[in-house]
């Protein structure tokens, strides 16, 4: 993995020029790992006749085989053992059927450089200790979706004091405390320590509405944070725009936009995306991405809505190289931003409709 390593170990995390060569190289090895680990994405790479060698330059990536993740819901790809892979986890399932999902130990190691550069980019990292609300699932040892790991694990940033979780496990199902994350956020105001709240923005929606409605408004520490993710899946109809999200951040929690952070992941996928000042999110050095037209799966122009692919070369535990989520996304220009990132970046515009999901099951079905 020494192609991986040095990709992952740039400094300069949105350099992509600079890395070109290094993200390729890191393709090509890894993509001769899982041919040689991994006989049914053998299979499927001879099928559509496919070789490393059709790999000269960035733009040849988009030849390697999609893997779909409506595919993957009922066809899981290992190159090694379940049961030995580092860390493990499930999809959330909320479109149908989990998905076991895992990273191999030497692959976290190569992509710990990343998470720390990003997060230390993007000023989140630090000593001071932090109380946390989690908009979120309680850890348990029967929950082991990839949100409910990320979303602790992002209290790993910051010292945690305290974590108060929104969604409680009673023993047999999740129940929403919303009246104990309230009282804990009112708490916090008499703290001497910042308070941040992670996790999906429906249930930060949710309990601003809440405080409001009540007339309760807290002024929480001026380091105080919001970090969102996961977007708003199965809420997707109740969806509120961002300007009024984060305006209702400063109204009830004193928590100003400069303050919010929104991330955008995925378990078949991984790398974090972290967006700029400007809520978009920048392609960084440890992948590339592709917007693809749904009917024909070739990829579109900077402008044009499509199906968004995500590529990278770590993961040497499933041969998720390339993944073609069902999210609907459009890729603009690095200028369009004006945050002085220099990659291009792209918007996520919502997930596919039940019936748009039919049509690109099909689409699926004729690919692989």
């Amino acid at each position: 993995m020494k192609a991986c390593r040095r990709l992952f170990s740039g400094k300069q995390i949105y350099d992509l020029g600079q890395t070109e060569d290094f993200f390729l190289e890191a393709m090509k090895e890894t993509l001769f790992f899982h041919l040689e680990n991994c006989a049914d994405y053998r299979i499927i790479l001879e099928h559509f006749r496919f070789s490393v060698q059709d790999i000269k330059g960035i733009e040849d990536i988009s030849k390697i085989p999609m893997l779909p993740t409506l595919f993957l819901k009922s066809h899981s790809l290992f190159s090694m053992p379940y049961e030995k892979l580092f860390i493990k986890a499930t999809t959330s399932g909320t479109s149908g059927q989990p998905v076991k999902m895992g990273l191999d130990f030497s692959s976290g190691i190569t992509a710990l450089p990343m998470v720390l550069r990003t997060f230390r980019y993007h000023k989140l990292l630090s000593a001071q200790p932090v109380n946390y609300i989690i908009l979120g699932y309680e850890p348990t040892k029967r929950n082991q979706m990839g949100a409910v790991k990320t979303a602790f694990g992002a209290t790993l940033l910051s010292p945690a004091l305290h974590r108060e979780y929104a969604l409680k496990d009673n023993g047999t199902e999740y129940e929403l405390d919303l009246e104990g994350v309230i009282q804990y956020a009112r708490k916090c105001e008499r703290s001497s320590f910042p308070l941040r709240l992670i996790g999906f923005p429906h249930y930060l929606y949710l309990l601003m509405q809440e405080m409001k409605e009540r007339g309760i408004c807290v002024q929480l520490h001026k380091n105080s944070k919001v970090l969102l993710g996961g977007g708003w899946k199965q809420f997707s109809a109740e969806a509120a725009p961002r300007e009024v999200l984060y305006q209702l951040a400063e109204e009830v929690l004193g928590i100003r936009e400069e303050n919010c952070k929104e991330f955008f992941a995925a378990v078949e996928h991984p790398v974090l995306y972290c967006a700029c000042k400007n809520h978009h999110y920048h392609i960084p050095i440890y992948s590339r991405v592709l917007i693809r037209d749904s009917k024909d799966l070739k990829p579109v122009q900077n402008g044009t809505p499509g199906l968004l692919n995500l590529i990278t070369p770590v993961g040497r535990g499933m041969p998720y190289l390339s993944i073609m989520t069902d999210d609907i996304a459009v890729m603009h220009d690095s200028r369009e931003c004006g945050c002085g990132i220099s990659s291009d970046w792209f918007e996520i515009l919502g997930r596919c409709s039940m019936e748009d999901i039919k049509t690109c099951a099909a689409a699926s079905a004729r690919y692989l």
